[in-house]
C-alpha cells in the first residue's frame, strides 16, 4: 500500500518529478543535482556531489549553473525543489526535482553525509 501512495505523488508531481534511483542514474549520466536547501540543514545532511544554491538565491544565481546540464532540484521532502524546477523552466533550464527530496534518497538507501 505504501508503494502505492509513493507512485500516485510521483505521479502527481508531474513528469519532472524522479524517483530517487531515477535522480542518481540521471546524475550519473551528467546531470547536477542542485540541493536547495538552507546552508543549517545542508550542514546537518547532504547527499555527495551536489551543488548548494538555497531557494532564495536561485533567481540570482542562475548564470553559476552549468551550462547545457540537467538539473536535479532537491530539498528535504521535495516541496522547495519543486519552486526550483519551476524557476529553472522559467528561466528555460532542463530540470527535474527529486520527488519527496533528500528524505526519499535516504529513505531509498542512497549516500548522504
Amino acid at each position: 500500500m505504501l508503494a502505492f501512495f509513493k507512485k500516485f505523488l510521483a505521479s502527481a508531481a508531474g513528469p519532472a518529478s524522479l524517483s530517487p534511483q531515477d535522480a542518481q542514474a540521471l546524475v550519473k549520466s551528467g546531470a547536477v543535482l542542485l540541493d536547495v536547501r538552507s546552508a543549517a540543514e545542508r550542514k546537518a545532511l547532504f547527499i555527495p556531489g551536489s551543488m548548494h544554491i538555497p531557494l532564495n538565491e536561485l533567481p540570482g544565481r542562475l548564470g553559476t549553473l552549468p551550462k547545457g546540464k540537467t538539473i536535479v532540484c532537491q530539498c528535504a521532502s521535495g516541496a522547495r525543489s519543486a519552486q526550483a524546477l519551476r524557476i529553472l523552466t522559467d528561466a528555460s533550464i532542463d530540470a527535474r526535482n527529486l520527488g519527496g527530496g533528500i528524505a526519499a534518497w535516504r529513505g531509498a538507501g542512497l549516500p548522504t553525509k
